[in-house]
């Protein structure tokens, strides 16, 4: 059975508000870092010219509702009520006390951790894909490109195509479609379409293949081929799922929650947050509403990006500007950065195998505002068994390396304090991972 596609006036109303009740500890506004920082953010470049993009050069790629984003320096944005009702399925995800994993560790430290695998797709991602999906949907545009790596981005996109209207076509790195089938599966579900990258479908992912025929692939690889079949086709926009500022921006409604949720535990600051470290997303998040307190009020919460130690940008990287893609078609972005010809090792933690690290995430470290710290895979996932078997969720594979960092870090303390964990999902789909350590 063939469905028809979704006409113009089907698409305007499914961006009206429901007029649903939204739960009060939803936020009603996006926190921007760029409104707190000492220094501005360094701006992208053009890759041809070397010179600051204007908002005409990205409008081949993107709705100009992000492209202010992009650039805006307003400390707070307001969210959008149809965005609001659709976060309201499942936001405010819970904030809980780690009591049993605090006793399994025999440590003062009173531990939290920040659930986002609440979500339908499982993950964090659909904060920003729900907000992309709906200012792309407000600007007439009818379907999206994206790339995935363990294909929660990917599966996100698809569920907010589904929501709004659009249609997804996603391009997943070889390595994770692969060892992942279920991830292409929920895609799928969702009415997405999946590719393994790189594929014969674009010029860039045949140039590759040419030369490298047995790739695993990479998120880089995965990105060119999303962006040049965007910017080929009229009625399509790029979507990415972490890395850039208006991402980052989207995510805070997790940090904000936390924010919240501890002074309602009776936990007025927090000492230290953890969180997993890929392109950014996760860890923006969750740190950058904590680090704006910091730099508003003087507090001294510790920020920790915790990041593989096979794809380490912020522990091993370079801090300049580089491409987001292997085929040189996005734009020049400061980061910490690998290269972006790098291809890294297939490991489980397919969302953190990107050779760099977001633009405002890397400033903040090259300030001193935040920390960074590589974990094995070993360790990752072996700290991810003793964190489901002490508090009963699987971690997905990116969240382990959070866990790891903030489990090390509480068998040192010798005082009570609070400690933080970004869980930015669940392992459900992402079983396999664990095989060699059960």
């Amino acid at each position: 059975m063939t469905m028809s596609p979704v006409t113009g006036a089907e698409l305007a109303r499914s961006l009206e508000p429901l007029g649903v009740a939204v739960p009060s500890a939803v936020p009603t506004h996006w926190y921007n870092l760029a409104a707190d920082l000492p220094e501005p953010v360094p701006p992208h470049l053009h890759p041809g010219t070397r010179e600051p993009l204007g908002p005409e050069d990205l409008a081949p790629l993107f709705p100009a509702s992000l492209i202010e984003q992009e650039v805006a320096t307003d400390r707070y944005i307001e969210i959008p009520e149809t965005v609001r009702e659709i976060y309201g399925m499942w936001r405010p995800s819970p904030l809980v006390r780690a009591h049993r994993l605090e006793r399994v560790l025999g440590t003062p430290a009173r531990i939290y951790y920040k659930y986002e695998g609440v979500s339908p797709v499982g993950s964090h991602k659909p904060n920003t894909a729900v907000a992309q999906a709906y200012y792309n949907a407000l600007e007439g545009t009818t379907k999206l490109t994206t790339e995935t790596g363990a294909g929660q981005w990917g599966a996100s996109l698809s569920f907010a195509g589904a929501l709004l209207g659009l249609d997804v076509e996603v391009w997943q790195v070889r390595a994770s479609y692969d060892a992942k089938p279920y991830r292409r599966l929920q895609m799928e579900a969702y009415g997405g379409i999946c590719h393994p990258s790189p594929s014969d479908l674009t010029e860039a992912g045949r140039a590759i293949l040419a030369e490298h025929p047995d790739t695993t692939g990479s998120l880089g690889m995965a990105i060119s081929e999303a962006v040049e079949v965007a910017a080929k086709d009229p009625r399509a926009h790029y979507s990415l799922g972490s890395v850039l500022n208006h991402v980052m921006l989207h995510q805070t409604v997790i940090g904000q929650e936390a924010m919240t949720q501890l002074e309602e535990a009776g936990e007025p600051v927090a000492h230290t947050v953890f969180g997993c470290a890929g392109g950014g997303s996760n860890l923006a998040g969750l740190t950058f509403p904590f680090l704006g307190r910091n730099l508003r009020e003087g507090t001294s919460t510790r920020l920790v990006a915790c990041e593989p130690a096979a794809c380490p940008s912020l522990t091993q990287g370079e801090y300049r500007y580089d491409f987001g893609d292997v085929a040189g078609l996005t734009p020049l972005l400061k980061m910490y950065t690998l290269g972006n010809d790098f291809v890294p090792p297939a490991i489980h933690a397919g969302g953190l195998r990107y050779h760099g690290m977001s633009p405002m995430v890397s400033h903040a470290v090259a300030l001193g505002l935040m920390e960074a710290t590589a974990i094995e895979q070993d360790d990752a996932l072996t700290a991810g068994l003793l964190f489901a078997r002490a508090e009963g969720i699987i971690p997905a594979p990116e969240s382990t390396h959070g866990v790891a960092a903030a489990i090390a870090h509480a068998r040192t303390v010798t005082e009570p304090e609070v400690v933080v964990i970004g869980l930015s999902g669940n392992g459900q789909l992402d079983l396999p991972a664990y095989s060699r350590y059960v």
